[in-house]
Parts: structure tokens; C-alpha cells; sequence
């Protein structure tokens, strides 16, 4: 799934939105390079009244007679950083279509939104939290980049627990710069340190993206009845002790009795996690691992707010 010919045919004509006025930058779609008195050259284009005669290129004036203004371009200072939960529980699979799971289909989208940001001329870079820590890919340009960026993606495994919170905090150095961040998780833990993460950024002005990974089976609970489920995460060396009688308490037993409850409680996390994302100005988008690419892609990235859509 996560080659960048594919990606690229998926977002062909999908846009990167700023929701947020970023360091002056104001709402809308941006180029990743912006056009001005800058360091790179770009192009030469024709003297217009207003353009200062420094910009002037004086050598080609002398031989075409006709006075040419020097363009360069600069960096747009806002980068996109992709954020993808990829702990045990991210390694659920779909019970409809095969080869599927959460960790497979998180990293696909967050590959397309790559395959975006590097269509656009953006930087773009990857967090990846697994097992306990962050796997880290500072963020740059260019289709180097996005193949980088892309083999991140496709070896990740969906292994251990969140890193803490002082080890995500410790992650957010990019943060001084204002930036897209992009978060795909099942947020089946909420609040966490991811969840705080992400909060933090926002609050720090950043425009911040949330994409809750969910299987059709877990949404309807149409598990086999009287099968037992333990959680993956609650196995690693940090949750593990106890004894037998702990390993049974980890050991979740779903019967037909128990399906409404499950259903009631699962609903009421993912309220809960929509209510705290709406609080704090951070678009949500619940996707089924069992849904067309393209359809959760657009859904995610038409979260823009009206105004940023209009211009």
C-alpha cells in the first residue's frame, strides 16, 4: 500500500488547508515555497512599476533591452509533521477485508497526506510512537523525502505501550516553528500522553489533526460471542505483575449479555474523545479501517473551517 506511484494517484487533487492564522501566515491553502526578495532564484520575469530597481538584473537589461526582474523563493516557514500511534493495539485487524489492520491503514492515510505536502512544496516530517518510545524523522522536502518518510511508515510495527509524557515532551523541539500536525491513533486511551501531546500543541497555536482508527467488529461488537480478548498493551514488562490472577483480569470475556454494555462504554469514550478535541479547537475525524482511502482522506482534510475552504 505504501508506495508513493499509488499515494500519489490517491491525492492528486487534495490540498493541505490551514485552519489557523500561523506566524502571520492567515487561513487557506499555502505554497511550501513563497515567491520574493529571497535567496534562491527562481526566475526571471518582466519589470513591473512598484518592483524595486535592485531586483533589477542590470547584465540582462544590456543584452535584451528590455528590463527583467530577478524572482527567488524562500521557504514557507510552516512544515507538516505526521504523528502515528503504532502500540500493540494498533495491530487489530479488520474482519472483512484480509491484509487490513489499524496500523496498516493509519500509516497509509498519513502516507498520502506525505504524498501531499511534498506536492505542495512543503517540509514534512514523521513522529512514530512504539514500544515505549518515539522514532523520529526530522522534517525536509523533496522526493527523497517522502520515500524516506514512506519506508518510516512501512516498517513500522505496532508493538508495546505510548511513550510517557516526559519522553513525548521531549519530542516536541520542531515545535518552535509553526506547523500541520497530522495524528493517527485509535485513541482507545484517552486521556494519554498522546492526547496530552497533542493538546499541548495546540495550545501552542499550532494547527493540530486527530484521525481515530476504528474496526467495523469493534464498532458494532460483532465479535464472536464467548471468545476471550486480553489487551495487547497491558501484556508489555511495564503493565505485566501480579500473577496469574492478573494475567486472568487482562483476559476480557465478551458474551451476548455484554455486547449492549461494551457498545454503551464505547461510545461514550469516543463522545468523550470528540467532546475534548471540539473543546480544544482540534478537528476529530472517526474512520473504519473497512472504508475506501479516498473517502477518509477527503473527510479528514475537508475538516478545514468554512472560511478556510472559501478562499
Amino acid at each position: 500500500m505504501l508506495d508513493s506511484p499509488a499515494l500519489l494517484a490517491h491525492t492528486n487533487d487534495l490540498d493541505l488547508i490551514i485552519r489557523h492564522v500561523l506566524a502571520g501566515l492567515g487561513h487557506g491553502i499555502h505554497a511550501g515555497r513563497e515567491r520574493g526578495a529571497g535567496v534562491e532564484f527562481s526566475e526571471y520575469r518582466a519589470y513591473a512599476p512598484g518592483d524595486e530597481w535592485r531586483r533589477v538584473d542590470w547584465k540582462l537589461l544590456a543584452r535584451a533591452d528590455r528590463y527583467y526582474v530577478r524572482e527567488a523563493e524562500r521557504d514557507s516557514h510552516v512544515a507538516t509533521w505526521l504523528w502515528l500511534d503504532a502500540t500493540a493495539s494498533m495491530s487489530e485487524p479488520s474482519r472483512e477485508v484480509p491484509n487490513v489492520d489499524k496500523l496498516r491503514f493509519a500509516a497509509t492515510v498519513l502516507g498520502c497526506i506525505a504524498a501531499v505536502a511534498q506536492r505542495q512544496g512543503d517540509a514534512f516530517g514523521l513522529v512514530v510512537c512504539t514500544d515505549g518510545r518515539t522514532e523520529f524523522t526530522p522534517a525536509s522536502r523533496g522526493p527523497r523525502q517522502l520515500q524516506r518518510v514512506l519506508a518510516q511508515l512501512a516498517r513500522a510495527r505496532a508493538q508495546g505501550a505510548m511513550p510517557d509524557a516526559a519522553t513525548l515532551k521531549s519530542s516536541l523541539h520542531f515545535a518552535r516553528a509553526p506547523s500541520l500536525v497530522f495524528a493517527a491513533s485509535d485513541c482507545l486511551e484517552w486521556p494519554s500522553p498522546l492526547s496530552e501531546t497533542l493538546l499541548r500543541l495546540r495550545h501552542m497555536q499550532h494547527d493540530v489533526r486527530l484521525l481515530a482508527v476504528r474496526t467495523q467488529a469493534e464498532v458494532d461488537a460483532s465479535f464472536n460471542p464467548g471468545s476471550g480478548y486480553r489487551d495487547p498493551e497491558a501484556d508489555t514488562p511495564l503493565a505485566q505483575g501480579g500473577g496469574a490472577g492478573a494475567a486472568a483480569a487482562r483476559l476480557h470475556l465478551l458474551d451476548e449479555s455484554g455486547r449492549a454494555a461494551y457498545r454503551a462504554a464505547l461510545s461514550a469514550h469516543f463522545a468523550a474523545v470528540s467532546g475534548a478535541c471540539r473543546q480544544h479547537d482540534v478537528p476529530y475525524y472517526e474512520a473504519r479501517i473497512e472504508q475506501a482511502l479516498t473517502t477518509v482522506l477527503r473527510g479528514w482534510l475537508q475538516l478545514a473551517s468554512p472560511r478556510a475552504r472559501a478562499r
